[in-house]
C-alpha cells in the first residue's frame, strides 16, 4: 500500500504546501482524502483504469472540497464515488453547480460520477475490479469503513479504513474527543490533523496542536502517526513542521510531518 500526500496545507495554498488531500493506493481501490487543490495531481499516481476511485470528504469547509472544480480534467474509465456525511449529495449539488462550476449532473454524465451519502458507523462499499485475464468479468470486493462525527465549528466526519489487513484512520478539523480516539483505536497510521502550534488556541474553532494529535495515538495505541493539514497562516516554513514533528515525538515516537509529494509505503 502506498500513501501519496498530495496536499498538507490547511485553509489555502502556500510555497510550503498545497490545500488537503491524500491518496491511498490499495489493493481495494483508490482511496482519497478529502479534495482541496492537491487533487489536481491524482492523476499522476491513478494508473489501473480498473481500481475504483473514492473521495472521501471530512466535511465542506472550501479547502477540503474546492479541489472538486478540477473534476472535469479527469477522464478515468471505471468512475469516480464521491463519499461524505449525511447530505454530501445535496450539499454538492450546490456547490458542483453554475455559476461556480461545471454543474454536478453535466460531471455525472462526463465520468460515471456519483455521489453516496454515508451514515455514521459502520461501512460496506461494494467494489468492482475488472480481472485482466479477460477484461470483462468483475472481482467483487467489499470495502469497508468506520465513521464517526468529530469535533469542529461544523459537522465533520473522521473515518477508518481496513485496508490490506491493515487499519487506516484519518481525522481532521477536529478538537480531541473520544470519537477521534476510537477511530485510531489500533491503526496502523493515523493521519491525523495539525493546524494549531500551541494547543487551544480558538476553542469555538477547534484544532489540535502536534500534542494533540500525539496524545491521541499513544491513547489509541495506534502504530505511526502522520501530522498533516498544517494551518498556512501559522505553519510558512519547512523548519515550523520540523518543529511540530520533534514536539509530537516527545509524547508519540513514531511521528512525523507530512509535506507535499511525500509518499510512504505502509
Amino acid at each position: 500500500m502506498k500513501i501519496h500526500f498530495l496536499g498538507t496545507n490547511g485553509w489555502y495554498d502556500t510555497a510550503a504546501g498545497e490545500t488537503v488531500c491524500t491518496l491511498i493506493d490499495a489493493e481495494e481501490a483508490y482511496i482519497i482524502l478529502d479534495a482541496g487543490n492537491g487533487l489536481r495531481k491524482i492523476d499522476e499516481h491513478i494508473g489501473d483504469t480498473n481500481k475504483p476511485i473514492f473521495i472521501f470528504l471530512s466535511h465542506f469547509h472550501l479547502d477540503h472540497c474546492f479541489g472538486l472544480h478540477i473534476l472535469p480534467k479527469f477522464s478515468f474509465p471505471q468512475g469516480v464515488s464521491i463519499c461524505g456525511q449525511p447530505g454530501t449529495k445535496e450539499v454538492l449539488n450546490r456547490l458542483i453547480a453554475p455559476p461556480f462550476t461545471a454543474s454536478l449532473e453535466h460531471l455525472c454524465k462526463k465520468m460515471n460520477l456519483e455521489v453516496l451519502d454515508l451514515r455514521e458507523g459502520a461501512n460496506a462499499l461494494e467494489t468492482k475490479t475488472k480481472l485482466a485475464t479477460s477484461g470483462q468479468k468483475q472481482k467483487t470486493k467489499i470495502l469497508n469503513l468506520e465513521t464517526r462525527y468529530l469535533v469542529h465549528a461544523d459537522p465533520c466526519f473522521g473515518y477508518s479504513f481496513s485496508l490490506e489487513g491493515k487499519k487506516v484512520s484519518y481525522c481532521t478539523d477536529t478538537g480531541v474527543c473520544d470519537n477521534m480516539i476510537a477511530l485510531a483505536r489500533d491503526a496502523d497510521l493515523l493521519i491525523s490533523e495539525c493546524s494549531w502550534k500551541t494547543r487551544n488556541q480558538s476553542p469555538d474553532w477547534p484544532h489540535l496542536a502536534p500534542e494533540d494529535a500525539a496524545e491521541v495515538a499513544r491513547k489509541a495505541n495506534a502504530k505511526r502517526l502522520a501530522l498533516t493539514h498544517f494551518d498556512a497562516a501559522q505553519y510558512k516554513k519547512r523548519s515550523e513542521r520540523i518543529e511540530a514533528q520533534r514536539k509530537a515525538r516527545k509524547i508519540f515516537p513514531n511521528s512525523f510531518a507530512a509535506e507535499d509529494d511525500l509518499v510512504l509505503e505502509l
